[in-house]
C-alpha cells in the first residue's frame, strides 16, 4: 500500500504542476497570461484576459487536478477510515503544491483555489457546497473573487471539523488554507487598501491569419 501511496503523492504533484491556464492562453490567444492582468495563471485571470469560456475550462481542468489524485487514493488505498482520510489529505496537499509551485514553470503557479476545490470535492462534497455558497454570496455582493476565495478556504477546516471528519484531515485542510491565504497576500493588502480589482471579464477574439501574418486580437471589456 505504501508504494502505491508514494506513487500517488508524486503523481499528484506532477499532474497538478501542468500549468493549464498558461497553455490555454498561449494556444487560444497567443497570450502570455503571466504578463497580462494580475499575472496569475488561474481561472479568474484567464477569464478576464482571454474570455469567460476559457476561464471556465481552466477552472474545470484545475479542479480535476485536485479531484483525480484524491479519488484514485480513495480507490487504491486500503486502510482504516481515519488513516485513509489522512492519506487522501496528503495526496491532495501534494496536488495543491504542484499547482502552486509547478515543476514545469520554474516552481511558479496559481493560487490553488480550484485545485483545493477538486481535492475536497473528492473528500467532502458537503463541505465544498457550504464553502461554495459563501464564495458565490461574497462575489455576488462585493464582486471580489479574492475575498470569496479567502473566506471559502478559511471555512473549509471548520466544515470538516463540524461534519465529524478525523482531526488529521482537518489539520491538513488548515495547512491548505494557510497556503492559499499566503499566495493571496497581495490581494489581502489591496483589499485592506481598498484598491483590489473587482470581477470583470475581457473577451478576446483571435482571428486566424495566413502564415507569416500576426493574428488580430480584439478585446471588449464588460
Amino acid at each position: 500500500m505504501w508504494m502505491v501511496f508514494i506513487a500517488l503523492v508524486i503523481g499528484a504533484y506532477l499532474l497538478a504542476s501542468i500549468p493549464f491556464g498558461l497553455l490555454i492562453s498561449r494556444k487560444v490567444a497567443r497570450l502570455d497570461i503571466t504578463k497580462a492582468g494580475s499575472g496569475n495563471i488561474g481561472a479568474t485571470n484567464v477569464a478576464r484576459e482571454v474570455g469567460l469560456t476559457w476561464g471556465i475550462i481552466t477552472l474545470a481542468v484545475d479542479t480535476l487536478k485536485g479531484f483525480i489524485p484524491v479519488a484514485l487514493a480513495h480507490s487504491l488505498l486500503w486502510s482504516s477510515g481515519e488513516i485513509l482520510e489522512a492519506l487522501k489529505g496528503i495526496v491532495g496537499l501534494s496536488a495543491l503544491l504542484g499547482h502552486q509551485f509547478s515543476v514545469y514553470n520554474r516552481f511558479r503557479g496559481g493560487k490553488g483555489v480550484a485545485t483545493c476545490l477538486g481535492v475536497f470535492l473528492a473528500i467532502s462534497p458537503l463541505s465544498c457546497l457550504l464553502s461554495g455558497i459563501i464564495f458565490l454570496t461574497l462575489v455576488s455582493v462585493w464582486r471580489y473573487v479574492s475575498l470569496g476565495s479567502l473566506v471559502a478556504a478559511l471555512a473549509m477546516p471548520i466544515w470538516l471539523y463540524l461534519l465529524g471528519h478525523p482531526t488529521p484531515l482537518t489539520v491538513i485542510s488548515l495547512i491548505i488554507s494557510v497556503l492559499i491565504i499566503f499566495l493571496h497576500r497581495e490581494n489581502v493588502k489591496r483589499l485592506i487598501q481598498g484598491n483590489e480589482r473587482r470581477w470583470q471579464r475581457r473577451e478576446v477574439t483571435v482571428i486566424d491569419q495566413p502564415d507569416g501574418i500576426a493574428p488580430h486580437r480584439s478585446k471588449t471589456r464588460l
